[in-house]
């Protein structure tokens, strides 16, 4: 029996492998369809990295972590707004009411300290809109659970494969699409 083509696609691989680079770039191919989510870029100053920052799909911008920040969650050196992070979540989750492809940059450690992240998380995964999204190589339980759904395809981005996988990417990413609009939801 074969397993039906994957709702949702996520993206892991070692940190700095280069995750962010391909979802960015899949955004951007993919530009001409209804997107909402978010990508986080590293905030650095002198060349070091001292946080990162969050920037929606529509152009909406947080700081989500950041070396002086005051916040007693951390991870690492870096200190997290929680509090800043979930209104961001919420800010942005009412930007595109139907939107046809959901991207997260990242389900990670940092991320998932929120409750209301997580489920969200599992509330995308479930709906009907195919979801896009980096996952942490390594991490908490919830995290391993996500990628065992039967709903998702998770693919490992190493360095052989980084820049011949792209096409790849843009074909599943495509054939979602397909799927969605075809379901008469995507419209």
């Amino acid at each position: 029996m074969t397993r039906p083509l994957a709702k949702n696609l996520l993206i892991t691989g070692s940190p700095g492998i280069g995750k962010t680079t391909i979802l960015v770039w899949l955004a951007r191919a993919l530009s001409d369809h209804r997107l909402a989510g978010f990508v986080t870029h590293e905030i650095r100053e002198n060349g070091i990295r001292q946080g990162f920052l969050l920037v929606s799909c529509s152009g909406k911008k947080r700081i989500l972590a950041h070396t002086d920040i005051q916040s007693p969650v951390r991870v690492g050196k870096y200190r997290i707004d929680l509090e800043g992070f979930e209104c961001f979540l919420e800010e942005i989750s009412l930007e595109e009411k139907e939107p046809n492809l959901v991207i997260i940059d990242e389900i990670g450690k940092m991320e998932c300290f929120s409750p209301l992240f997580r489920e969200l998380v599992l509330s995308l995964l479930a709906s009907e809109c195919p979801v896009i999204a980096t996952i942490a190589k390594r991490g908490i339980p919830f995290m391993e659970t996500i990628k065992m759904r039967p709903d998702v395809k998770l693919i490992e981005i190493t360095m052989q494969s980084r820049d011949s996988i792209r096409d790849d990417l843009l074909n599943s990413a495509i054939l979602m699409l397909d799927n969605h609009a075809r379901s008469g939801l995507g419209q």
